[in-house]
């Protein structure tokens, strides 16, 4: 992958990370160290508490999808710093620009992807 490619995917993946961390943040859950501090948009006044509890359930999950989705851009981010981006770390191979631009987190080529 050329350097002009890799510094656009890189400038996508960082813009990437802060509107995951913003939404965590919004979500009420703090980016650095994992905890829930409160959950946003949760009303303890609900009527039926099964329903809030139900919401609450939702938002946590929201919560570890949202980070799961950042724990994969930060492993790309240090990939491209240890020089490893768009290398397969299952056989070595370089992935193609194509897939890295259709899915900048990848870290194992189309083939070896396909296999697991």
């Amino acid at each position: 992958m050329d350097a002009q490619t890799e510094q656009r995917l890189r400038t996508d993946l960082d813009g990437s990370r802060q509107d995951l961390i913003d939404e965590l943040k919004r979500l009420g859950a703090d980016p650095d160290s994992g905890r829930v501090r409160e959950l946003g948009e949760v009303d303890d006044n609900f009527a039926d508490s099964a329903s809030a509890a139900a919401e609450r359930s939702e938002t946590l999950t929201l919560i570890e999808q949202t980070n799961e989705r950042l724990a994969d851009v930060e492993r790309a981010l240090a990939r491209m710093d240890a020089g490893e981006y768009g290398i397969c770390e299952r056989c070595g191979r370089e992935i193609t620009t194509s897939r890295m631009e259709a899915r900048p987190m990848s870290v194992r080529c189309v083939e070896c992807a396909s296999a697991a």
